[in-house]
């Protein structure tokens, strides 16, 4: 991971983000859509916070990306039929599962060579699909916060990425993306 690391720091370093998305020569897929999964994990964490005191169970009293698109949250496990919870809520759930998730080391296995499961790929679609569902929130719900926090460059950025990176791998249905599906076409027509 160190090494993909390494080599995503540089790429995107470079500016050009179609670049960064693209898998290393030489290295396994699933590492590669680990160490980026962790990133984008991480990433949508760090935008949701600056937004955690705007976005609060009254403000956003279900998790929806505009009129026509509600997320309930059901995690399959405690929770298996969806449940209508507010946004900060549902990103609540959202973080802790994905971390349940990257911690478990039969799914995201820590040790080099270790194999990943069958299943992986589509862990790490559910983990896409439903960062998606934050972005979605905050450009729908939040955008104007975001610029008069002036972070709508660093949110546009880090979108962009987000979008390149999980169309060069398929890992979101076009229908998912519906809620932002404008955007999302200027960013691939780029």
């Amino acid at each position: 991971g160190a090494q993909l690391q390494k080599h995503i720091d540089a790429t995107l370093g470079s500016g050009n983000l179609r670049e960064a998305v693209k898998l290393p020569p030489g290295e396994d897929i699933n590492e590669w859509l680990a160490v980026n999964t962790v990133d984008f994990f991480n990433q949508v964490n760090i935008l949701f916070g600056t937004l955690t005191e705007f976005c609060t169970a009254n403000n956003c009293p279900t998790m929806s990306a505009g009129p026509k698109y509600e997320y309930r949250w059901a995690d399959g496990v405690t929770i298996k039929k969806p449940i209508e919870v507010s946004a900060p809520k549902y990103v609540e759930y959202l973080m802790d599962w994905i971390e349940s998730q990257l911690d478990d080391e039969t799914i995201f296995p820590q040790r080099l060579g270790a194999p990943f499961p069958s299943n992986f790929r589509d862990v790490v679609k559910t983990i896409f699909k439903r960062l998606f569902r934050v972005y979605a929130h905050i450009y729908h719900s939040h955008f104007q916060k975001i610029v008069s926090l002036k972070e709508e460059a660093h949110l546009n950025t880090c979108f962009k990425h987000f979008v390149l990176f999980t169309w060069e791998f398929r890992l979101i249905d076009k229908a998912e993306l519906a809620p932002l599906e404008d955007l999302v076409e200027s960013i691939i027509q780029l």
